[in-house]
């Protein structure tokens, strides 16, 4: 068989264009390709849902690669051990309801099932801003502005393009990005007790995957938070290497916008 260049170059552009284009408007455009927005992106594709995941960085996973302190073990419990047996990731029993999981293996069967489901996954890619829009008099997040993450990094004067959704999740982690982005520029209050983004506490592992799943949802019209992004945002502890509170999240936010996309 002759290989040609020509011909794997032109492959190449051609998938990835008709990849892209179908990616400009979605039902759920999710940013940061951590393990709740990957999980989210599972469950909103099985709900029939469009769902594109923007990641900045070259593999998608976010802090479950490296495990705790680079031992590639990670921990998770009773509560989300459903999620792990559906995705046929292997677990250990540990005791007190806790289970320990290859990090590169559940990472890793995430990734792949989120793409499976038939949600896109789109690397180096930076979300620099948002598409807001007025709806009866109140403003909405209506879509992102996104740029390859190479342009950002150097800081070259690029043009970005935008992308039309009918529902963002803020995925991005600690910094929570998109929020900070929307309360910056758009001079709006969040659903939070300051109206901006309230910032993490230190690592209580118990509280601070309870709070994870009961501050994952809406904080401003069209706006939604998942994962470590609803702890920072909402003011909640971080919890280390313990990933039940990230699959719950993005489970529960996939269902949250799934019901609201059928009213």
């Amino acid at each position: 068989m002759k290989i040609d260049d020509l011909t794997i170059s032109k492959s190449i552009i051609a998938s990835y264009m008709e990849k892209f284009l179908a990616s400009l408007e979605v039902d759920v455009a999710l940013v940061g390709a951590g393990p709740s927005n990957l999980i989210a992106g599972y469950y909103l594709a099985k709900a029939g849902l469009k769902a594109v995941v923007f990641e900045s960085k070259l593999a998608p996973g976010g802090g479950m690669w490296g495990g705790g302190m680079m031992f590639n073990e990670i921990v998770v419990q009773d509560d989300a051990i459903h999620i792990v047996e559906e995705l046929g990731i292997a677990h250990h029993p540990k005791g007190n309801g806790q289970y320990t999981m290859d990090s590169v293996e559940a990472t890793s069967t995430i990734v792949s099932s989120c793409v499976k489901s038939g949600t896109t996954i789109f690397n180096l890619v930076k979300v620099t801003d948002v598409l807001f829009r007025q709806e009866a008099g109140q403003s909405r997040v209506s879509g992102l502005v996104i740029n390859w993450s190479p342009v950002e990094t150097l800081e070259l004067h690029v043009d970005p393009l935008g992308i039309k959704a009918s529902f963002v999740v803020d995925g991005t982690g600690h910094p929570a990005e998109i929020c900070r982005i929307v309360t910056r520029k758009m001079g709006v209050k969040l659903n939070t007790k300051t109206g901006g983004v309230v910032g993490e506490m230190p690592l209580w592992a118990e509280k601070g995957e309870q709070f994870t799943v009961a501050n994952t949802g809406e904080v401003f019209p069209g706006l939604y938070v998942a994962g470590m992004a609803a702890n920072n945002v909402f003011g909640g502890p971080r919890m280390g290497p313990i990933f039940g509170g990230m699959l719950l999240s993005g489970r529960k936010v996939a269902e949250i916008i799934s019901l609201k996309s059928k009213k």
